[in-house]
């Protein structure tokens, strides 16, 4: 039985915000996820926070699951007639979350915050966990493939990530600095947990940052990291093209090696062929995650794993 009341996750893509949802069932509003804005993008006018507003239709269960982004049963009106009209089609935006973009936009350009935002769309949407934005200043993934630098969200869906990864580069991140509330949760935590997300572009640009590192080594809290790995291999995403880009392994290993002196411990899948982790506490569960049961008993495990941890 996990004694942790209060937990931060550190999540960007679909693995941390499937294991937030899992975390929301059982901390509820005792949860705060720290979300990636480095592959943030404007289209259509609008800004696009994807990795925020992931995270928050899987928490308010509006999540297209089938699809793994966007909402469910929404269209593409809006978007459609945009693209008859002449706007590029490689970034497809629906109605509703088009709207949740606009909304954003016309909050920031009033004088808003982007992290007030990010708070009001995830009241508004049903989710009782915090969703904070990672930082108010911008910072831009950006892929080096043998044709040039382009952005992220370019090479991921303009491309389909279809060529090698030469370099990776974070425009932006010398200035960028957590929010208030990024480093007050950090603080307050009970537990730290570092998501499934791609441990280079999701979670990367995140510990990137040197007052997050400081914050989470000075915290009292555990870190824990869950290995995005089942049974050896990456679920969803490009995992393994990033990860051969900084030059580590594609293991459980290799991840938790990106996050050497952060964390106390691993979650790594039982089925996993791979060696664990070295120097670390290493838990061993299931981390499909097959529907909501299955993402609630990751959260429950993971939590009682850090539990472990707080008092050993």
């Amino acid at each position: 039985m996990s004694d942790v009341r209060r937990c931060v996750i550190l999540a960007g893509g679909t693995g941390g915000a499937k294991l937030a949802a899992g975390m929301q069932d059982v901390l509820d509003s005792g949860l705060s996820v720290v979300a990636n804005t480095a592959d943030d993008i404007e289209i259509a006018g609008v800004d696009v926070s994807p990795d925020p507003d992931l995270v928050t239709y899987w928490l308010s269960g509006q999540i297209d699951e089938r699809r793994g982004w966007g909402i469910k049963d929404d269209s593409f009106t809006v978007f459609d007639r945009l693209v008859a009209l002449g706007l590029p089609d490689w970034f497809r935006l629906s109605d509703r979350d088009l709207a949740t973009c606009l909304y954003r936009r016309i909050f920031v350009s009033e004088g808003g915050r982007r992290t007030d935002a990010q708070a009001q769309i995830a009241r508004a949407l049903g989710a009782r966990a915090a969703v904070l934005p990672m930082s108010e200043d911008p910072v831009r993934t950006r892929v080096r493939t043998p044709d040039g630098w382009r952005d992220l969200q370019r090479y991921l869906v303009a491309e389909h990530a279809g060529a090698p990864v030469e370099g990776i580069e974070l425009d932006g991140i010398a200035e960028a600095t957590p929010t208030p509330e990024v480093l007050a949760a950090i603080a307050g935590a009970d537990a730290i947990v570092i998501g499934p997300s791609n441990p280079v572009i999701s979670i990367g640009p995140i510990v990137s940052m040197p007052r997050v590192r400081d914050a989470m080594a000075a915290a009292e809290a555990p870190v824990v990291a869950v290995s995005p790995y089942v049974a050896g291999q990456v679920v969803k995403g490009p995992t393994d093209l990033f990860m051969q880009a900084v030059g580590r392994p594609s293991t459980a290993a290799g991840v938790a090696s990106l996050y050497e002196g952060l964390i106390d411990g691993m979650v790594c899948d039982p089925e996993d062929p791979d060696p664990a982790p070295e120097g670390i506490r290493v838990f061993s569960a299931p981390t499909l995650m097959e529907g909501r049961a299955g993402r609630r008993s990751l959260a429950e495990r993971t939590l009682e794993f850090a539990s472990t941890l707080r008092t050993g």
